[in-house]
């Protein structure tokens, strides 16, 4: 399933709820069914710089596509990291790099998150991409030996 199409997926379920408390436990409701980071990649060097939670995020690259594991210990916090994760992994690293995210926007959140979980959000989205162009760069200089 393409990143368009995963969003448009999230849009869909997200408008089958017309009030916000139905959305956040919604949204909760997907971070427990984040597969868990393994342990091991819940280190210092892993965890997202300007979150206000606590949120690990560890980034493979295998078969010409990058896979994210994550987890958090704030229950929204990892809710939103569970919607990125769904749209985004198990893509090619410049899919990743050029994807336009529409869906914060079309879904609302960006107007009924707190300013410091909206800089968190930022945040994670910023360290995906930046994953995903550090595989870019190698795939390109792998390419090039």
């Amino acid at each position: 399933m393409s990143i368009h199409e995963q969003q448009e997926d999230i849009i869909e379920e997200f408008g089958l709820f017309s009030d916000w408390m139905d959305k956040y436990e919604y949204i909760i409701q997907l971070g427990k069914e984040l597969p868990l980071i393994e342990e091991r990649f819940k280190t210092e060097e892993n965890l997202i710089k300007g979150c206000q939670s606590r949120v690990w995020l560890h980034a493979e690259h295998k078969d010409g596509k990058v896979w994210f594991t994550a987890d958090s210990d704030a229950i929204i916090t990892k809710g939103l990291i569970s919607m990125v994760i769904k749209v985004l992994s198990q893509h090619t690293p410049r899919e990743i790099v050029d994807a336009d995210l529409y869906f914060v926007n079309a879904i609302g959140l960006n107007s009924h998150l707190s300013p410091t979980r909206s800089n968190g959000l930022l945040s994670m989205l910023q360290q995906i991409k930046s994953f995903a162009l550090a595989f870019h760069l190698q795939q390109i200089n792998n390419a090039k030996s």
